[in-house]
């Protein structure tokens, strides 16, 4: 079964904001089995646009993505982050090929 994945890309305006929504999403990422490929790390654009900052993370399934971003959880941290960072994320099934 392939795994699905979360990749977002952010720029956070509020970095202490930011804590405490990487705080309130420990819970649910823990949860739904969650591991960071990627988290913010040194990047380089090589070709279109992109914001500061990336964020991959793994899910053992495509459903277990999904239910973790549709968990009141998730949901209840994601309202933290939304008036500090502007986000373009997307929920993706990984290759199994």
């Amino acid at each position: 079964m392939p795994k699905g994945y979360w990749i977002a890309h952010g720029d956070v305006s509020d970095p202490e904001g930011y804590e405490a929504y990487k705080a309130a999403n420990a819970a649910p990422f823990a949860e739904f089995g969650a591991r960071f490929v990627v988290r913010g790390g040194k990047q380089t654009l090589e070709e279109g646009t992109a914001r500061s900052r990336t964020v991959v993370i793994e899910f053992p399934s495509i459903e277990a993505a999904y239910a973790c971003y549709n968990s009141a959880e998730y949901q209840a941290a994601k309202a933290l982050r939304e008036p500090i960072a502007l986000t373009d994320m997307v929920i993706v099934e990984g290759y199994d090929g």
